[in-house]
């Protein structure tokens, strides 16, 4: 089984779309003329470049299979966004020859399940001292690297967003569980806040909640 990059005139595949309901998924395509069958990739969205050349994780659906269930059929499993691809299948003298699209018409992305990310902000400070320390406690369900999360620092209220105020990137990834970091000194009349460093992008694996 290898790749080979689709040219003008080899099958491809298009119209692909996906359904959801639930926690199951449905994809669709318009197959092209004379292939019988397709491979089809499931690749965290994180690691779908790295793995354009990865054969080891692809599986068999055939024409038949398709037509006879109304497309493909799957369970969303774990929790962020995959791509899903579908490769055209034709035999080639050293055996299956999947075709790869530069035109990305045959992948398309799905979003499981949200990890949720729990934080508190606890204050310490004596009545007459012109600095307090905030201790910040994170609990993931899974590992998170450290460019997911920031935390914004604004004098006289809480900010609203990651723009409202001066920002600050975590230095470590957070581990599964509780993270407990060492306390911040910042003004007594400074507030700070947890946001995403890409509300769009991070709000689709994760939902951040302040406890």
């Amino acid at each position: 089984m290898q790749f080979t990059d689709a040219k003008e005139g080899s099958p491809v595949i298009s119209g692909l779309t996906r359904t959801v309901e639930e926690d199951r998924f449905t994809l669709r395509w318009i197959w092209p003329r004379d292939i019988d069958a397709v491979y089809i990739r499931k690749t965290p969205a994180e690691q779908a470049e790295s793995a354009a050349g990865d054969t080891g994780n692809v599986k068999l659906y055939t024409r038949a299979e398709y037509k006879a269930n109304n497309g493909y059929h799957s369970r969303l499993e774990g929790i962020g966004r995959y791509v899903l691809t579908v490769f055209a299948c034709r035999e080639g003298s050293g055996g299956p020859q999947l075709i790869r699209q530069a035109d990305g018409g045959n992948s398309i992305e799905i979003s499981a399940g949200k990890a949720k990310i729990y934080y508190s902000l606890l204050d310490k400070g004596g009545f007459l001292r012109k600095f307090k320390t905030i201790q910040i406690q994170v609990t993931t369900e899974v590992p998170i690297a450290k460019d997911v999360l920031c935390y914004v620092k604004k004098q006289g209220g809480y900010p609203a967003n990651k723009e409202d105020g001066m920002l600050y990137p975590f230095v470590a990834p957070f581990p599964a569980g509780k993270t407990i970091l060492p306390p911040v000194e910042v003004g007594k009349q400074d507030f700070i806040r947890l946001f995403f460093t890409d509300g769009r992008t991070y709000g689709q694996m994760y939902e951040l909640i302040s406890v």
